[in-house]
């Protein structure tokens, strides 16, 4: 069987090495067997009187040769011949590999444009681990030496151990680009240019969409993630040491959609995953968790030995063609990125790839309409203002009053608010009727995916990115219909979400927490009512006012003025002992009719350090280093090699 490579050898090799009485029996279980659709069953009269060679013959001509062995290898299985079936399954595994390779590469490449759809180079560096599996990863010091980490290295065991990781951490506060990398990850993988040969099937998970599964079994999560509920789950499961799991967004899992379900407990499907976690199921296979830092308190304790990796976001050169890349128009980039360069706050907050693309966004909706643009954010809440306030409602209709435009802040606010109270981050359509909400003309802040559920197809609604959920939930402690209640509730919130910042005792700030601390200020409270056209009233602006100085009291840390901070030194020094050798680019066009910034890219590239940093350059995939200079600039610069204007992020 060793040298049977191929489906006809291998199909001829099974039946021939099949006793007498057990090849009778396989053409009795072939006559009966159920076949796919559109395949006609075999005639009794067909299979009389045929010895070996003349069966391959009849199944390969009826039903060609990939079909003809996986009919005989379910044939095999029926009759339990377990020997054959492990033998035969190499060659219907390898067949299936392709096709779920195709699969993934069409998945991938087909997702939205937006927040997690442009892909750039992002920065990564390794994290110590706590001694503690009881507790997060030690925080990094500005005085450690970061040792960064490429991608392709994630599962090697480097220098330092003899044992490869099987389970890597990737942490980054909101917009930091782990969506985008995990799904980039999945994309090269189906590819052959990342992990070749070491991984048979890279899955990925969305862990806000774990909830939407019919049964909390792992054999439902891989028909989920095949997109093929006719998966042979069983051969994939035969090596779980050459699978990788990739689980994105632990924090984000969400509630299941029970109404009466009281409880914060783990639901079932939440659980599957804490026991993948926990190496109760396929103990072997290999696991890659992105997080946002917060959620590495609930996430520690399921943790035995992992690596942890931080993701820092874009270097300065990245943030610069990531301008070019977003930008199809060449003056509106130049215009675009020089607002930003002359704006240090707007340059800082554009190391987080999914602000970065915010304010990419924001500025091309406001050159598109002729609008100077005038504003000076000096922080992130600013940012997302700026932003909503472009977008709020579109224009197509000849414009929109500002009723029209509360209305609908209102209703998004109601609906965030909903989902964050109660852990939820996808909803139904009729949630949305709920709020007065039409998904379709909200595509600035809602994103919809449909899912199969046997026969039937469900549309399901999210905020683009978890950021606007938790923005639009810190806006409704100020926007209420009825302004009699509107202090009241506020200050009943605002207590909740210190009292569980509390219990958590955790020293970053969550993101809502943010939003309403920059928002507390009296200018902030000003623009605000400018900007949306209504009216705080005065508690609830003595209500900030107070969460202001409660927050003051506990010191905590605002999680992106951290990434922004950190070692920007170092990343430029890292940048600057990068050198580049016959650089090539690879620019695939799947669909001409596209956008240009639905299309994807790839860099061929060899790199060259002078010591260690060969090994030590953090891109997202060694085929996808987005343009490195010959010799990187340290200053503000889009620099002087032109990016492909196809990225995705």
């Amino acid at each position: 069987m060793a040298m049977a490579r191929k489906p006809r050898q291998a199909l001829l090799w099974a039946l021939s090495d099949l006793e007498e009485k057990d090849f009778k029996k396989l053409k009795f279980y072939l006559r009966d067997m159920t076949l796919s659709e559109g395949q006609a069953p075999l005639a009794r009269g067909e299979l009389e009187g045929l010895i070996a060679v003349d069966l391959a013959e009849l199944l390969i001509s009826k039903y060609g040769e990939k079909e003809a062995v996986k009919v005989v290898f379910e044939g095999l299985k029926a009759m339990n011949l377990l020997e054959l079936v492990d033998q035969l399954s190499h060659i219907c595994l390898h067949d299936y590999r392709e096709i779920y390779r195709k699969q993934a590469r069409c998945l991938e490449e087909g997702q939205e444009v937006g927040v997690n759809g442009r892909y750039n180079q992002v920065l990564l560096v390794a994290k110590p681990s706590s001694e503690s599996p009881e507790s997060p990863a030690c925080p990094i010091t500005p005085e450690q030496e970061l040792d960064y980490v490429m991608v392709e290295a994630l599962f090697d065991s480097g220098e330092k151990s003899s044992l490869a990781p099987s389970l890597v951490v990737l942490e980054g506060s909101a917009g930091t680009g782990k969506t985008t990398l995990s799904r980039k990850m999945v994309l090269d993988w189906a590819a052959g240019t990342l992990y070749p040969g070491q991984f048979d099937y890279v899955f990925y998970v969305s862990c806000k969409e774990v909830v939407l599964l019919l049964e909390s079994k792992l054999e439902e999560l891989l028909f989920w993630c095949c997109k093929d509920n006719q998966a042979p789950v069983t051969e994939i499961l035969r090596q779980p040491e050459r699978l990788l799991f990739i689980l994105d967004g632990f924090d984000e899992l969400q509630r299941p959609f029970e109404e009466k379900l009281k409880k914060r407990g783990l639901s079932p499907k939440e659980g599957l995953l804490h026991r993948l976690i926990k190496r109760r199921i396929l103990p072997t296979c290999s696991l890659l968790i992105t997080t946002r830092p917060l959620a590495l308190r609930n996430l520690g304790p399921l943790l035995k030995q992992a690596r942890h990796v931080h993701i820092l976001g874009f270097s300065e050169e990245e943030r610069g063609r990531y301008f070019s890349s977003y930008f199809t128009d060449e003056k509106q980039a130049d215009r675009a990125f020089d607002i930003v360069q002359k704006n240090d706050i707007l340059y800082k907050a554009c190391q987080v790839p999914g602000i970065c693309w915010m304010v990419c966004s924001w500025l091309k909706g406001q050159m598109e309409r002729g609008e100077a643009v005038l504003e000076t954010p000096r922080n992130n809440t600013d940012i997302f203002m700026a932003y909503v306030s472009t977008f709020l409602l579109p224009d197509d209709d000849g414009g929109c009053s500002e009723s029209s435009r509360h209305r609908v802040l209102m209703s998004l606010c109601s609906l965030a608010a909903e989902g964050m109270q109660h852990q939820r981050f996808l909803f139904e359509e009729a949630e949305l009727r709920k709020h007065n909400l039409d998904g379709p003309r909200l595509a600035a802040f809602l994103s919809s995916k449909n899912y199969e559920f046997g026969l039937a197809i469900k549309k399901f609604y999210s905020f683009r990115h978890i950021s606007f959920q938790e923005f639009f939930y810190a806006m409704s402690f100020l926007v209420k219909e009825d302004q009699s209640r509107l202090g009241k509730e506020s200050h009943r919130e605002v207590q909740r979400l210190l009292e569980v910042k509390k219990q958590e005792e955790n020293d970053e700030m969550t993101l809502t927490m943010q939003f309403l601390l920059d928002i507390s200020k009296k200018d902030s409270v000003s623009k605000l009512e400018l900007k949306f056209c209504f009216r705080i009233s005065p508690c609830v602006v003595q209500d900030l006012k107070h969460f202001k100085e409660q927050l003051a009291s506990v010191k905590q840390k605002r999680t992106w003025d951290l990434e922004f901070s950190l070692y920007e030194a170092k990343m430029k020094n890292l940048v600057k002992g990068i050198r580049m050798n016959d650089a090539s680019f690879k620019i695939a066009h799947s669909n001409k009719k596209k956008s240009q910034s639905q299309n994807s890219f790839s860099v061929k590239t060899s790199l060259s350090h002078g010591q260690k940093e060969k090994q030590k350059c953090p891109l997202v995939g060694k085929d996808n280093i987005a343009g490195t200079q010959k010799e990187a600039s340290t200053g503000k610069g889009r620099g002087t090699e032109e990016a492909p204007k196809n990225t995705y992020i």
